[in-house]
């Protein structure tokens, strides 16, 4: 709550100081090289008939404070043609913004070229050269585009962009492949998300109006960080907001299957629930000092008799789901931004507060486990080994703060961002359970209790230099950061029902009490140099630079196994912690509710674990032709990943010894020939890697309560030991990828674009998750045989005025990927699936990719509001979104495959903007209009799919309040 009340306090102070700022009006913009794309510093900015005038900084920006009037604009450069810009207007304390200034070298003799204001007002053309002069192949999105589409999230917008997935609404994918082979950076620094065990960060935690761009990297250069494959998202905050901005937002949203449904389940939680983090509700009775039943049993009166009571009393007393009426989503935002010019010095910020709020409800959702019977060929059908359906609701809080402030002086530039994210999600659900594995077959209720707490504050600190000559320019970053996810109290509960008696036992499982805890520190710091050079006549740069990263996690898991002796029981899960139930009943020491503690003496769940990243980098910019640029480099990290743990059995224990050591070189080159002014050919070669994560590299194991399925570390092995098979060896590696590339892309006026593209990858020894043979519902992370992929990519953008004039403002884009994906199967699998086959059934030595979707398809019809009347500040945008079933599980021994179908999203976005300042915004979203559900299937050779999740998501209906009070 403290640094909340800070950050509102710095919220009302810059905004009392951006009021002392008033009196003049401003005109600013950003100034490039039309053939580099690259910003330019030094050019003069002169208003005509006046004394005032300005330079760009070396970010190719200027800001020209001017008193309110009708100007015309000079813009001048050493041999390249000047710019007159005619009939701006500025008024007292606003800005007039030219954000896509682009200056042309002169030929021969100088000239002069004069265009109006609006002609390079508000475009998304900055991007789209950005796009065309990139070093290395890249695609992305605008400021100019969040405002144009209203999109309120970062996440919403990426799913615009060419090759672009996006993962229940949070987690961005690219090119089909999962969080694994993606990454996401900020401000392009590394930067943990909520869940410090993916690669990616929710997208929708980044209100639009503090994003600068957001660009996708999907070919790799020197400069960039080696692990991935599919593309490194770089989310870019503003720093110097070209204009003064005051946003407070609303929304609301309602899905009929969700909202305002009285059977909605969810339990008794704390009183902080709605800020995203537990008041102590649920905390754990005790950490030591804990008496073991058997040590108690025959004295309960004694000392650690009294102890084990006193910690049985400490419980919380919730054990079952309960319904009631839920609410709707709703969600508030508010963020501020300017900069302030002073005489040497200009300081920018931005800051932002959000706050969301939203509920599912999840009836008849189905989870299931099947397979095969190995001695029964010529029977086809899968037979059920468990199977649960059900109701379960989630309630879920977002709490965002950020806040940055920057200063800029002639040849300096300095940052501070801080970055605080909070989240908690409450789940609860009742199943009906089927069982019919491993000769326990019974049918049964269960009840779900669920709380998950996650934060991450992050801070970065950012200083960029030029010299004089504007050749050197030198950039260093540093970011700690810290991250906490904790599970506070899962709760699980599951009845037998025999003869209509409520049984609990050891066929059914034990009621237990899970408190999970992970924290993690980290810190990085980065070093970039480059240097301007004259090669073959021509503009070049040196380019090189370091990285340190230093990952610190400490990760424990506390369980409690209830056991419940001899007493009565009704069904209803809270009675396991009636006072009169509780050990020993009515005085009777061999009844009662008890616990057990596998966790003492000796927690195999407990580990520490370690990572250092020391990378450096050469990369060298160079034109030896006028239609041809290289861009060729080479990176090298050296990484260790050290573990302190033991195995379940505890015959191997760990002490900060190595468990991943590599170093690696990663060589990348780009090539780009320019065909003319707006058409490239691009190719490009590079080595990336993948490595495996903490989690996954460890001893744990992980029980979702809810899916009833267990992660197992992948330093486990897996072996049959009556057949004498190891199915897995406990040696987790990283994954080492070869990519090449090769795009044609053309670019028209407006923004208008086509391309075409392919792109081929090499995996060796590629991390997917395999069912584990020894344990039923258990998954685990392995390295598989070596992979291929191959894939094309198409895109376009084009306006509809070609068709009629009337279309001009109506806009058809589209992009489409498909890809061909290839695992040789391990001799392991390969033997595994032959054993199991069905009569009649092929065993390939070749499989698909897991997590590697065969096409994407995003398609988007929009209006830009650009008409007249009514129509004026209409925006609209209809958009559809589909992926390919995609192997999610790979099967082993008489375990299926499972594959996730395809689910096809169509969305409709309308926004509006009134008065004659656009300062009121109206927004309408209809999310899923088809009505599409998740399914994931097990997939087996002639026989009927069977589900292995089933989620009906409904319809969701938002509606958007926005003011801009600048």
């Amino acid at each position: 709550m403290r640094s909340i009340k800070l950050f509102l306090v710095l919220l009302l102070t810059t905004s009392m100081v951006a009021v002392l700022h008033a009196q003049n009006g401003f005109i600013r913009g950003s100034v490039f090289d039309d053939a580099t794309g690259e910003t330019l510093p030094g050019v003069t900015i002169f208003a005509e008939g006046t004394t005032n005038g300005t330079l760009t900084d070396f970010d190719g920006k200027f800001n020209l404070s001017i008193a309110p009037g009708t100007y015309n604009l000079r813009i001048s450069f050493i041999s390249y043609e000047t710019i007159n810009l005619k009939n701006i207007k500025v008024e007292a304390g606003k800005v007039s913004l030219f954000e896509n200034l682009r200056l042309k070298e002169a030929k021969i003799e100088l000239t002069e070229v004069t265009i109006t204001a609006e002609a390079v007002r508000n475009s998304e053309v900055a991007l789209l050269t950005m796009k065309q002069k990139s070093a290395n192949l890249i695609d992305g999105i605008s400021a100019a585009n969040f405002r144009k589409i209203g999109d309120s999230d970062a996440a919403s917008s990426m799913k615009r962009v060419a090759g672009v997935s996006v993962e229940g609404g949070k987690y961005v994918y690219v090119r089909g492949l999962g969080d694994r082979y993606s990454k996401t950076i900020l401000n392009g620094m590394d930067i943990p998300g909520i869940d410090p065990d993916r690669n990616t960060v929710q997208m929708d935690l980044f209100p639009t109006n503090i994003v600068d761009n957001i660009i996708v990297h999907k070919s790799f250069s020197a400069y960039l960080p080696a692990d991935f494959t599919g593309g490194v998202v770089d989310i870019e905050t503003k720093d110097f907001p070209e204009l003064k901005t005051g946003n407070v937002s609303l929304n609301l949203g309602y899905n009929p299957e969700f909202h305002f449904n009285k059977d909605y389940l969810t339990y008794e939680g704390g009183k902080n629930d709605f800020l995203g983090f537990d008041d102590g509700t649920r905390a754990i009775p005790a950490t030591d000092n804990i008496p073991q039943f058997s040590e108690v049993a025959g004295n309960p009166d004694g000392e650690k008799g009294l102890r084990y009571k006193e910690i049985l009393k400490g419980f919380n007393t919730v054990m079952g789901a309960t319904r009631e009426t839920s609410l709707m989503d709703f969600s508030l935002g508010v963020s501020v931004g300017n900069q302030i010019p002073k005489n040497k010095v200009t300081w920018g910020y931005n800051a932002s507060l959000s706050y969301k709020n939203t509920t599912e409800y999840y009836k008849n959702a189905e989870y299931g486990r099947y397979g095969v019977d190995p001695a029964k060929p010529d029977f086809y059908e899968m037979e059920y080994r468990e199977f649960q359906k059900g109701d379960y609701g989630v309630n879920s809080v977002m709490l965002s703060a950020m806040a940055g402030i920057a200063m800029k002086t002639k040849y300096s530039k300095f940052r501070l961002n801080i970055l605080h994210l909070q989240n908690g999600e409450k789940r609860a659900g009742i199943f009906n359970y089927s069982n019919s594995d491993l000769g326990a077959v019974f049918e049964g209720v269960q009840h779900n209790l669920e709380y998950t707490q996650r934060s991450m504050t992050n801070v970065l600190l950012n200083g960029k230099h030029m010299f004089s000559d504007n050749n050197w320019q030198i950039e260093w970053k540093l970011s700690p950061s810290l991250s906490k996810l904790d599970d506070p109290d899962i709760r699980f509960t599951r009845y037998e029902i025999k003869e209509e008696k409520y049984i609990i036992g050891t066929e059914a499982g034990f009621p237990e009490r899970i408190w999970r805890e992970l924290d993690e520190v980290s810190l990085t710091g980065n070093f970039d140099i480059s240097r301007n050079l004259l090669v073959f006549g021509s503009k070049s740069q040196l380019r090189f630079g370091g990285l340190l990263t230093r990952k610190d996690r400490s990760f424990i898991i506390r369980n409690f196994q209830l056991n419940v002796r001899n007493i009565p029981l009704t069904g209803d899960p809270d009675e396991l912690f009636f006072p009169e139930n509780l050990w020993p009943y009515n005085g009777n020491a061999s009844r009662g509710t008890t616990f057990e503690t596998p966790f003492i003496p000796v927690n195999p769940n407990q580990f520490d674990a370690n990572n250092l990243n020391t990378a450096g980098y050469l990369s060298w910019e160079v034109s030896p032709l006028k239609y041809l640029k290289l861009i060729v480099g080479v990176r090298t990290e050296m990484y260790q990943q050290r573990y302190t743990g033991q195995n379940q059995l505890g015959d191997i224990v760990l002490d900060n010894e190595k468990v991943l050591d590599d170093l690696d070189v990663f060589p990348a080159a780009n090539v780009i020939f320019s065909l003319n002014q707006s058409q490239n050919l691009r190719f490009s070669y590079s080595k990336t890697i993948a490595r495996p994560s903490m989690k996954e590299l460890s001893f744990a194991e992980i029980f979702d309560a809810i899916t009833g399925r267990t992660f197992i570390g992948g330093l486990f092995t897996d072996a049959n030991d009556q057949l004498g098979i190891t199915y897995w060896d406990g040696n987790l590696t990283s994954t080492r990828i070869d990519n090449l590339d090769v795009r044609w892309e053309m670019f028209g006026k407006g923004g208008q674009t086509i391309s075409f593209g392919a792109f081929y990858k090499y995996f060796k020894d590629p991390i997917e998750i395999v069912q584990y043979f020894t344990q039923a519902g258990a998954f685990q992370p392995r390295n598989v045989g070596d992979g291929q992929l191959l894939g094309l990519e198409a895109e376009f953008r084009k306006n509809l005025d070609f068709l009629f004039p009337s279309l001009s403002g109506i806009s058809l884009s589209s992009n489409f990927t498909y890809s061909f994906s290839r695992i040789r199967l391990s001799s392991t699998e390969y033997e595994s699936r032959l054993a199991n086959a069905r009569t009649g059934e092929t065993i390939d030595e070749y499989r698909s990719m897991a997590g590697q979707a065969p096409f994407i398809i995003n398609a988007g019809l929009a209006y830009d509001g650009s008409g007249k009347g009514i129509f004026n500040g209409l925006e609209a945008g209809l958009y559809y979104n589909v992926q390919g079933p995609t192997l999610e599980v790979v099967g082993i021994a008489d375990r299926p495959d499972v594959y996730s179908r395809s689910f096809n999203s169509l969305n409709l976005n309308i926004n509006k903007t009134f008065g004659e300042s656009k300062k009121l915004q109206l927004g309408l979203k209809i999310e899923n209009i088809l009505g599409d559900v998740k399914e994931s299937v097990f997939q087996s050779f002639e026989a009927a799919d069977q589900f292995y999740t089933y989620l009906n998501q409904g319809r969701t209906i938002q509606l958007r309040l926005g003011y801009k009070f600048f």
